[in-house]
């Protein structure tokens, strides 16, 4: 629920000395009351982080496809393989690193790079789902299938603290308002839902200039409200070093936790701090 703004500022501090900092953190810094969003390089923000501060890290990078981020356009997301290997896995160490025991940590990713990520994410966490996120939005290339979905790795620290199990309205015929699957006798049991597998075909794009608030593409909200309604609580504390628009930040703070959110671009940086202003006062949504 929106609060009161009082706790927000103009423009970014310079230093904090918030408890899920290493000593002081230096650099541009949001203030909010349940949380900061910092100008800074995604591992630069994990490495200034306590260890085991962390009950839910994030991780949406760039699929370094040469897609334009910002003022740096393109050449931050067009890395040699072998350089974005090793970026990659330091991020995915330190990540590791930062989460409570229990914590959960999600990797949203194309297929491509999710399957190469894996074995990093296997050095440090257990492993528990590849969620499959339903986006067609690509073309055929060559000898391949058509690419209709994303990866959202899901692994845990150990065996998870938290562990609950969304309920999505069952598929409805959009003529006759009947239900599209037949549940025979377990038709009493799905009254009010269905639980959530691990193949998400009711998520949307944001793509359209009048539902997105950048030029480049955004993580389309629900994906963060499962992800911190399946591993989240109330107080605890959301990670997102690569949070680009800010999607993350209001599905953690709808859910009462707490967030640190990272971005290279200042411009990015704004964007976030304004939502959350925004939001905070009521006029915004998330």
């Amino acid at each position: 629920m929106p609060t009161d703004t009082s706790t927000t500022q103009a423009a970014p501090l310079n230093q904090s000395r918030r408890a899920w900092w290493q000593g002081t953190y230096k650099g541009d810094i949001y203030r909010h009351a349940q949380g900061e969003i910092v100008r800074a390089d995604a591992l630069h923000c994990l490495e200034s982080l306590r260890e085991s501060c962390a009950d839910i890290v994030f991780l949406d990078p760039p699929f370094n496809l040469g897609k334009k981020y910002g003022k740096n356009g393109s050449r931050h997301d067009r890395k040699k393989e072998s350089e974005y290997l090793e970026y990659m896995g330091k991020v995915i160490a330190r990540s590791a690193t930062v989460l409570k025991e229990g914590g959960a940590l999600y990797l949203y990713h194309i297929p491509t790079w999710a399957i190469r990520l894996s074995p990093y994410l296997e050095r440090h966490l257990n492993f528990r789902h590849w969620i499959a996120i339903s986006m067609k939005n690509s073309f055929v290339r060559g000898d391949y299938l058509y690419p209709a979905h994303y990866a959202l790795l899901y692994y845990t620290k150990d065996k998870p603290t938290v562990f609950n199990r969304p309920k999505v309205p069952k598929p409805i015929c959009s003529r006759c308002k009947k239900d599209l699957r037949d549940y025979g006798g377990y038709k009493g049991y799905v009254a009010h839902g269905i639980n959530l597998s691990d193949v998400w075909d009711d998520v949307s794009p944001v793509r359209h200039r009048k539902t997105k608030t950048r030029a480049a593409n955004e993580l389309p909200l629900v994906i963060p409200e499962r992800v911190i309604t399946i591993s989240g609580c109330s107080g605890g504390l959301v990670v997102d070093p690569f949070a680009g628009s800010g999607t993350t930040i209001l599905a953690a703070m709808a859910a009462g936790m707490q967030f640190v959110a990272a971005d290279c671009e200042s411009e990015y940086c704004g964007l976030m701090h304004n939502r959350v202003s925004e939001y905070l006062s009521g006029k915004g949504s998330h």
